[in-house]
């Protein structure tokens, strides 16, 4: 019986660690999977999806974003309202609280890359820093994948 969990344990950490391997990690947030859809070649805007997942006690704040890969990183959310989707920028920065997890996600909050230097490919990586009030900032990369 014992044997039998130890090989359950094994197989739940090989099958684990390529999700858990795409992480990063400022003071007490956890980065998760940081992705981007691949872009159109004209395309001058993309977008940044990940999880922050405050382990803390403290609450925290996503200050911003930037990247050599954009213009300009920008903290946005996306919100329905009279039937329309609609987009806004997060300028005080983004709120996470102490034990929760926020989701960047499409329709949700996400990065908006604005002016892109060149097209997003499937399988590129996408250098990143963000900047939080009590953890600082941290170098993360996001992994360009197939949109859909």
């Amino acid at each position: 019986m014992r044997s039998l969990r130890l090989a359950a344990i094994a197989a739940t950490a090989l099958v684990s660690a390529p999700l858990l391997a795409h992480g990063f990690k400022a003071g007490a947030i956890q980065i998760g999977h940081p992705w981007s859809r691949v872009t159109a070649p004209a395309q001058a805007v993309g977008a940044g999806y990940m999880t922050l997942t405050n382990t803390g006690k403290t609450g925290d704040r996503l200050l911003s974003a930037t990247s050599p890969a954009a213009r300009t990183l920008q903290i946005t959310a996306v919100s329905m309202g009279d039937g329309e989707m609609r987009t806004r920028a997060v300028l005080d920065g983004l709120t996470i609280p102490a034990g929760a997890t926020v989701a960047f996600q499409p329709g949700g909050y996400h990065l908006m890359l604005i002016g892109l230097k060149a097209p997003l490919r499937q399988g590129a990586q996408v250098p990143a820093t963000l900047k939080f009030q009590r953890a600082g900032t941290v170098r993360v990369t996001f992994k360009v994948e197939a949109g859909g």
